[in-house]
């Protein structure tokens, strides 16, 4: 089946719930045994549902993976697998250029608990044997990255780390399964911030973890049961019902975006432009190979690159909320020095190129002519 077909079919068999076209959101927290010591696929909630399971066979499919596991969030799914992998007196290596909760997990968690980071340009695959050792346990990679959308070959990294023995995780909520496949590009362990994309309606908080080893699955599903961060029925529903419009709100999420990034790179007010579907962008070459299309995010930084100038565009902004999120439905602007990446310190910002100018736009599925004007109208 096709990608569009399987995010609507597969994970669901109507005959096995009463016949009813929709998983049923199964509220409830225990499961009842005929006898004692009787195996059941569903005993107590936070193990699992029937409602969580339709969702995480779904993720699978939509990944290329042989098991999902589901998570209360993103954030929740990337400490599950971190705790799999690495152990105290561990390394691991992350590309610079990534999501500032996950540089908080990393550098405020699990550096104090034994774990070293090394951060990574990783731009070029080569870097990567620079920086492996013996100690390296994970290499943790981000494509397109938040905010700069910069983006890694995931099949020349995945292929330099395995020769070392070293599992590769990426992190593919901007891309999702419909763009980008990592497991397929050699990755082993791919997580998603559901909330975004996937569930695509900003209604709810969920992550996920996919894998294909499974020993690796075994790990990440004792982690999910023994804390506890699971999400619970309606939430996998919500999730559930945005995927199988996933296809549909991609297209229209990269059509919108090429057509406004194309737009924004000639205007005068913005100083430059992060989008990898513009010819100029250095990775443009490598999201052709690596991706079906480009994505529904942009950065841009604005030619007066200070806080007031970020403030005042988005506060004229009518469309675009200000918000901390994207994927969604709508269209939102993220500030991200002080919003995704507040938790970071100025040095570590500034390292990155997160200046107070630079904003992220999540281009919603409304109709692009009325988002233009109103960028047009804000940037005046």
């Amino acid at each position: 089946m096709k990608f569009a077909t399987r995010a609507i079919h597969v994970g669901y068999d109507h005959h096995q719930h009463n016949r009813a076209v929709m998983p049923p959101i199964y509220q409830s927290s225990v499961f009842v045994h005929d006898t004692v010591g009787e195996a059941l696929p569903f005993s107590y909630a936070r193990t699992g549902t029937p409602t969580r399971d339709a969702l995480e066979t779904c993720l699978a499919s939509l990944e290329g993976g042989r098991f999902a596991m589901a998570f209360s969030s993103g954030m929740a799914a990337i400490d599950a697998v971190l705790r799999a992998v690495v152990a105290p007196g561990d390394e691991i290596v992350a590309v610079a250029d990534l999501y500032g909760g996950a540089w908080r997990l990393l550098t405020r968690v699990l550096e104090p608990a034994g774990i070293k980071v090394t951060f990574a340009d990783l731009s070029d695959p080569g870097a990567l044997r620079e920086v492996l050792n013996p100690a390296v346990k994970l290499v943790w990679l981000e494509s397109p990255s938040n905010p700069l959308l910069k983006l890694v070959d995931i099949e020349a990294l995945s292929a330099i780390a395995h020769e070392a023995g070293v599992p590769v995780a990426i992190d593919n909520t901007f891309a999702t399964p419909y763009l980008q496949t990592p497991l397929a590009l050699g990755a082993d362990i791919v997580v998603h911030s559901a909330t975004k994309y996937l569930g695509g309606h900003s209604d709810v908080l969920l992550g996920a973890a996919v894998v294909n080893d499974d020993a690796l699955a075994r790990k990440i599903r004792f982690i999910q049961n023994s804390t506890g961060a699971v999400p619970g029925p309606q939430d996998c529903f919500l999730v559930l019902r945005g995927i199988k419009t996933l296809a549909l709100r991609m297209e229209r999420h990269c059509d919108s975006a090429q057509t406004i990034a194309r737009w924004l790179a000639s205007h005068p007010g913005v100083g430059a432009v992060y989008y990898p579907g513009l010819p100029d962008h250095p990775d443009h070459s490598l999201a052709q190979r690596q991706m079906a299309r480009f994505g529904g995010i942009i950065s841009l930084r604005l030619a007066e690159d200070t806080r007031v100038a970020a403030g005042r565009f988005a506060e004229r902004l009518r469309l675009f909320a200000l918000a901390e999120s994207l994927g969604g439905v709508e269209s939102l602007i993220n500030h991200s020095a002080t919003m995704s990446h507040g938790s970071m310190s100025e040095q570590d910002k500034a390292l990155r190129g997160i200046s107070e100018g630079l904003v992220r736009l999540s281009v919603g599925i409304e109709d692009v002519a009325d988002l233009l004007e109103d960028l047009g109208q804000a940037l005046a």
